[in-house]
C-alpha cells in the first residue's frame, strides 16, 4: 500500500493567498508540511496565513513573483528560518478580464498591454520562481518543482489568447527546466506540471455562471467535450500535487499531468 509521508518538508505556494494556491497550502499543512505562501496582496495573503497557522508551521512574505530580487529574499528568509526548500508550488496566475476578448471581439480588437501583462505573469512568474527557488534545491542536491499548466496547452480555446501562449510556455519550461536539473545538478530534484481541467472560480465565474447560477454557453460547451460531464472540485488537485512532491514520484520528472475529467483525452464524437 502506498504512503505519502511529507511531514517535515519545506513548501513554498506563489499565489497562496488566491483560491488555488490556497487550497494547495491547506492541503499540504494539513499534512504536516512547513508551508511558505508567497503573495503580492497583502490582505489576501494575512488572511489565508491566519486561516492555516492552527494547521501548522505556516508563514506568509509579500512578494511580487516579477521581482527577482524580492523572491531572492524571501528566499534567504526562508533558509534562515527553515534552513532548506523542498518543494515550489509555482500557482501564482491566471487570467486577467483585459486579455480575454469579449465575444463581439476579435484578436485584432485586443489590447496588447493585456496580452502582455497576462503572459508576463503566467509565464515569467512561473520562471522566475522556479530560478530563485531551483537554485536553493541546486545547492542541496534535492527537491521538486511543480507548475501549473492548462487545458489551453492541449488545444486552442477560444477568448484567451494571452493565457493560452503563456501557459504554453510554462509546459515547455517544464520540461526543459526537468532535463536541466537532471542532467547538470541531480536526478532528486523534480520539475513536473499539474494541467488543470475546467474548475469555477472566482477569475473565470462570469463566463461559466449566468446571474441567475445557470450554466452559461461555454460552460456547456466544455462539459459536452468533458467525459465525467461535471466541473472540478479545487481540492482534487490535492492528490496529484501529494504524489508528485514525495519519494513515491522519484522517477517522474518533465511531465504535464492532467486532471481533467477527461477533458484532453476526448474528442467529442
Amino acid at each position: 500500500m502506498m504512503h505519502i509521508d511529507l511531514s517535515g518538508k519545506v513548501a513554498v505556494v506563489t499565489g497562496g493567498g488566491g483560491v488555488l494556491g490556497g487550497s494547495i497550502s491547506k492541503s499540504l499543512a494539513e499534512n504536516g508540511v512547513k508551508v511558505a505562501i508567497l503573495d503580492i496582496a497583502k490582505d489576501a495573503l494575512e488572511k489565508k496565513v491566519g486561516e492555516l497557522e492552527p494547521l501548522g508551521r505556516v508563514t506568509g512574505i509579500s512578494c511580487n513573483v516579477l521581482d527577482m530580487d524580492a523572491l531572492a529574499a524571501a528566499r534567504e528568509q526562508l533558509l534562515t528560518t527553515w534552513g532548506r526548500v523542498d518543494i515550489l508550488i509555482n500557482a501564482a496566475g491566471g487570467n486577467l478580464p483585459g486579455a480575454t476578448l469579449a465575444e463581439d471581439r476579435n484578436v485584432f480588437d485586443m489590447k496588447i498591454e493585456d496580452f502582455n501583462r497576462v503572459t508576463d505573469l503566467n509565464l515569467n512568474g512561473t520562471v522566475y520562481p522556479s530560478l530563485v527557488f531551483g537554485k536553493a534545491m541546486a545547492q542541496q542536491g534535492e527537491g521538486c518543482i511543480l507548475n501549473i499548466a492548462s487545458m489551453a496547452c492541449y488545444s486552442a480555446i477560444t477568448r484567451v489568447p494571452g493565457y493560452s501562449v503563456a501557459k504554453s510556455g510554462v509546459s515547455i519550461f517544464t520540461k526543459w527546466l526537468a532535463m536541466e536539473m537532471a542532467l547538470k545538478f541531480s536526478e532528486r530534484i523534480r520539475v513536473n506540471a499539474l494541467a488543470p481541467g475546467f474548475f469555477i472560480g472566482n477569475q473565470n465565474r462570469a463566463v461559466l455562471v449566468n446571474p441567475d447560477g445557470t450554466y452559461t454557453e461555454r460552460s456547456r460547451k466544455i462539459l459536452a467535450r468533458t467525459p465525467m460531464k461535471r466541473f472540478g472540485d479545487i481540492t482534487e488537485l490535492n492528490g496529484l500535487v501529494h504524489f508528485l512532491c514525495s519519494a513515491q514520484a522519484s522517477f517522474i520528472t518533465g511531465a504535464i499531468i492532467p486532471v481533467d475529467g477527461g477533458f484532453s483525452s476526448f474528442s467529442g464524437v
